[in-house]
């Protein structure tokens, strides 16, 4: 209703109009012209001062006014370098890459405390990040599950789920992905680009994951309990105590009956605290 109203006060065409705002309806020059959405159209800027010169104009006082362009004069105001570079970061595109570069930056330096540089420049990409979503008019309530996501996904670091947390990021990552420029008609995110950080991002949790699943498996076999029933080289005589060479260390060790001479091979069977208990290896 408000884009037919203001259709029907500059004598546009009112249906057009408004299936460009219900329908997303696009027009190209000729269309917008045939459709009486544009007063004229032209191809460069000479064109257009021209076509412009002796035009009556009615501004919002009521006053009529008419545009001389006779020995005019085009002054061009170049960007420097500050404004092209953040008229260049004004993409959504780019916009998305900063924040997934700042999502992988400040989550490699909180798992991974004093690298510095992961964290200034995941710090950097968020502040630009920020920056090109206000200009973009990004929806907040996007932003905040995108931030959900980074939430999750160090949480899966520090704290082992088994993928709860990382399927969670990631599906907030998708839906705030998709819903980031939803208040903004004609801007979003490259569908392609968010299945490609998704996909990497799951890979990625699939990995850490993984290790995870590993680490928890073979931590009953490290340490010194996961010792006993290995095999262990003599240093010295063992007669009873001796030393002796076990996962690349020397301990202090003690055999239950026998003698075992330098070089030979021992099985431990227990260990206490930092001496073990071995048995000579038998032999097959």
């Amino acid at each position: 209703k408000w884009m037919r109203t203001i259709a029907e006060e500059r004598g546009r065409n009112m249906e057009e109009a408004e299936l460009a705002v219900t329908e997303s309806k696009s027009f190209t020059d000729v269309d917008a012209l045939e459709y009486n959405l544009i007063d004229m159209r032209a191809d460069n800027l000479k064109s257009l001062i021209s076509q412009i010169n002796g035009w009556k104009v009615t501004l919002a006082n009521g006053e009529e006014v008419t545009i001389n362009t006779t020995g005019y004069e085009t002054i061009r105001n170049e960007m420097n370098a500050i404004e092209q570079f953040l008229q260049a970061i004004s993409d959504p595109n780019i916009a998305y890459i900063l924040l997934t570069l700042a999502t992988i930056g400040l989550i490699t330096e909180i798992s991974n405390p004093g690298m510095v540089i992961p964290g200034v420049a995941g710090g950097l990409s968020l502040l630009l990040a920020f920056y090109s979503l206000g200009v973009l008019n990004a929806y907040w309530g996007g932003i905040a599950l995108i931030l959900l996501a980074i939430g999750l996904f160090v949480a899966e670091y520090f704290t082992t789920s088994f993928g709860l947390f990382t399927t969670g990021g990631i599906i907030s990552l998708v839906v705030g992905s998709l819903i980031l420029f939803s208040y903004s008609p004609g801007i979003e995110v490259n569908r392609g680009l968010i299945a490609g950080v998704t996909a990497a991002i799951a890979a990625f949790g699939i990995f850490v994951i993984g290790a995870i699943i590993r680490g928890q498996r073979r931590r009953k076999a490290t340490g010194p309990e996961g010792m006993v029933g290995r095999l262990a080289i003599a240093k010295t005589p063992l007669d009873p105590t001796g030393t002796v060479l076990a996962e690349g260390e020397l301990w202090t060790a003690t055999v239950e009956g026998g003698k075992i001479e330098p070089r030979e091979e021992v099985i431990i069977t227990k260990v206490e605290e930092l001496k073990l208990r071995v048995t000579k290896k038998s032999k097959e």
